[in-house]
């Protein structure tokens, strides 16, 4: 179905928004990599406690982590902010990052080579951890044929720049998010191709699933589509050494076992999944997006009581 158009006054804005996209790229080009990651980490630690995000984000850490006292909240309050910040400002330049062999270091790469050399597809999994867009990136990097999942941002024009950033560090393979994307998923895994989903946010009607204890609605579609085609779900994680550096690990494969029972078997795959992630964000909890609402709306209401 093709989109409404814009009025010219929703347009204006997002050219706007596009322009102030460019002006902010352009900076980061200008300047050395490191002083760049610096400067997103300096702006988001001041501004991101005046947005609406930062009491979403308190209110996540206090239902993930309830014995954490007030000075463990606000340090890390403080310390997700800066990683949300370099992120933020390193996307424009991340084709110069994962250009510089010495900024971004793979720990299982053998795992990497194998499916490139016939050993594939898999379902890559991940969460939004650290500067999450270099992994897509190592999979590309390694001779892997892969669909990467994405959703599309609201501004057009600030999409199209997205796409071409991306497009830049050699990704090439996009699968919208939606129904659409999913059929393309399931297109490339009859092909023989890999696909790659982050499966960390909260999807309405999801399997529900225990995180941090309390239930979360999960996407069952990398398990889904691991069951169907008979392949392994195979983590990745992405780790900040220190600035604009990294650390991209390959986790040990997750082999689902096909029962009979479809659906029991995707729920067990979910909460495999969820295991994976919190034991990612347990051990370095201020490198995740925490800024979305994971859980079921319950739960922060109960934190505003």
């Amino acid at each position: 179905m093709a989109q409404a158009k814009p009025s010219l006054a929703q347009d204006l804005v997002w050219r706007l928004e596009a322009f102030a996209y460019d002006v902010a790229a352009g900076l980061a080009r200008i300047f050395p990599i490191d002083a760049v990651s610096d400067c997103g980490a300096w702006l988001f630690k001041r501004l991101g406690p005046l947005t609406s995000a930062h009491r979403v984000v308190e209110r996540n850490l206090r239902i993930a982590f309830p014995d954490a006292d007030d000075a463990e909240v606000a340090r890390l309050l403080a310390a997700q902010w800066d990683q949300v910040g370099r992120w933020f400002a390193e996307f424009p330049i991340l084709d110069r990052i994962v250009g510089d062999p010495s900024r971004v270091e793979v720990v299982g790469a053998e795992r990497l080579a194998a499916i490139a050399a016939g050993g594939g597809p898999v379902v890559f999994i991940s969460g939004h951890f650290s500067s999450f867009e270099i992994m897509p990136a190592v999979i590309v990097h390694a001779g892997i044929t892969c669909q990467i999942t994405y959703r599309a941002t609201n501004n057009p024009h600030v999409d199209d720049r997205i796409r071409a950033s991306r497009w830049r560090y050699g990704v090439r393979l996009f699968a919208p998010k939606g129904s659409d994307g999913a059929r393309e998923l399931l297109r490339a895994l009859t092909r023989g191709e890999s696909v790659a989903l982050m499966n960390d946010q909260k999807f309405n009607g999801g399997v529900a699933a225990p995180l941090f204890g309390l239930m979360a609605h999960t996407a069952p579609g990398p398990s889904s589509f691991a069951l169907r085609f008979g392949v392994p779900l195979l983590p990745m994680s992405v780790q900040r050494k220190d600035k604009a550096r990294f650390r991209v690990v390959v986790h040990e494969p997750i082999r689902l076992e096909d029962t009979g029972d479809r659906t029991a078997d995707i729920e067990t795959g979910v909460r495999r999944v969820n295991a994976f992630i919190e034991e990612r964000v347990r051990q370095r909890p201020e490198e995740w997006f925490w800024v979305h609402r994971r859980w079921p709306n319950e739960h922060y209401r109960r934190e505003r009581r």
